[in-house]
């Protein structure tokens, strides 16, 4: 099967041709980082300007680096949610008019079971039942897969999403957007243990993550001490990563042993970060757990993902018809 994948979900306009749902024969990723780093954060309404300008020429070059024609795809997945309305509705106007056209059949992805799915474009897929850390700009989750598309959510943020809490730092610190490169570039010279931020406790006992009272304390700390010489920067970026890694490593591992779930998928754009790889990486070593990180180019948004999930969803049986419309707070699992 050669399945089509659109996404465009967010700020990123991507596609891709996956074969088998495993192995990609083109996979193309047109960045918006410049039209939005002047406003520090992602303008939704330019976003999807932006996917309107290109999504075609990028669904071209995804279908000619594949040596594929459109008529000849067996199938096309597309990003229905979560996301910002606007971006997901370019997406899904393409993806319907395409299969429409070829008599294609179609079908709805989640974006953040794409995240998942993309682990399974690696020479090491996870087995089934796994724990997922989805980390991103816009979601911080914990979800048990416990067989293919069977899925309970185990924990999540409360306020901001960890993508985010970097965001914001960054702007905080002056570094610019997107924040977590920046954040993490930075770090490097600095010194980790430098402040102590305050870790977040959950009184209820829930397996959630809170990124808010971090970036407050971020915020009163550059308050308090500004001006802030390059050092005393790299020393704040330093800390809050290693603060903002030790929780989403400890409440990770925490539940994965709180369940007797040996296998642990980590995916979503922070996990491009290197500390987190390491970090989860050296726990999970450390309680005989299995650890499926997916490389940086598929932990990032890109339509591979998106392919490989729909390839599975389409082998189900299930299929979406035209009007099929974007759902911007689509939910994985409850």
């Amino acid at each position: 099967m050669k399945i089509l994948g659109i996404e465009s979900s967010c700020d990123e306009t991507a596609a891709a041709v996956v074969a088998d749902g495993r192995r990609i024969l083109s996979s193309v990723v047109a960045s918006q980082d410049d039209v939005h780093a002047p406003f520090g954060g992602v303008v939704p309404e330019l976003a999807s300007r932006r996917h309107l300008e290109i999504v075609i020429p990028v669904v071209e070059q995804a279908l000619v680096e594949a040596c594929v024609r459109a008529e000849e795809l067996d199938g096309i997945a597309v990003t229905q949610g979560p996301g910002l309305v606007g971006s997901l509705l370019v997406g899904c106007a393409v993806a319907k008019a395409m299969a429409y056209v070829h008599g294609t059949p179609l079908v709805g992805v989640n974006h953040l079971e794409g995240h998942i799915y993309a682990a399974f474009l690696t020479d090491d897929p996870p087995e089934h039942p796994f724990l997922a850390l989805v980390v991103s700009g816009g979601h911080t989750a914990l979800y048990h897969a416990r067989a293919p598309l069977d899925y309970a959510l185990v924990g999540q943020t409360r306020d901001d999403a960890a993508g985010e809490a970097f965001d914001k730092v960054a702007k905080l610190l002056g570094l610019g957007f997107p924040g977590g490169p920046l954040i993490q570039r930075t770090a490097e010279d600095g010194d980790p243990g430098a402040i102590a931020f305050p870790p977040a406790r959950m009184r209820d006992g829930a397996r959630d993550f809170s990124f808010s009272g971090l970036k407050t304390a971020v915020s009163l700390h550059v308050k308090r001490h500004a001006p802030l010489s390059a050092r005393a920067v790299a020393d704040v970026a330093a800390s809050f990563q290693a603060a903002a890694v030790r929780m989403l490593v400890r409440r990770t591992v925490s539940a994965s042993l709180e369940l007797g779930i040996a296998r642990l998928v980590l995916t979503g754009g922070v996990a491009a970060n290197g500390p987190l790889r390491a970090a989860l990486a050296a726990e999970a070593a450390e309680h005989g757990i299995r650890l499926h990180i997916p490389p940086r180019s598929l932990c990032t948004d890109n339509a591979a993902m998106i392919a490989a999930a729909g390839t599975a969803r389409l082998l189900a049986g299930e299929r979406a018809d035209l009007a099929m419309n974007a759902i911007p707070d689509l939910a994985l699992a409850t």
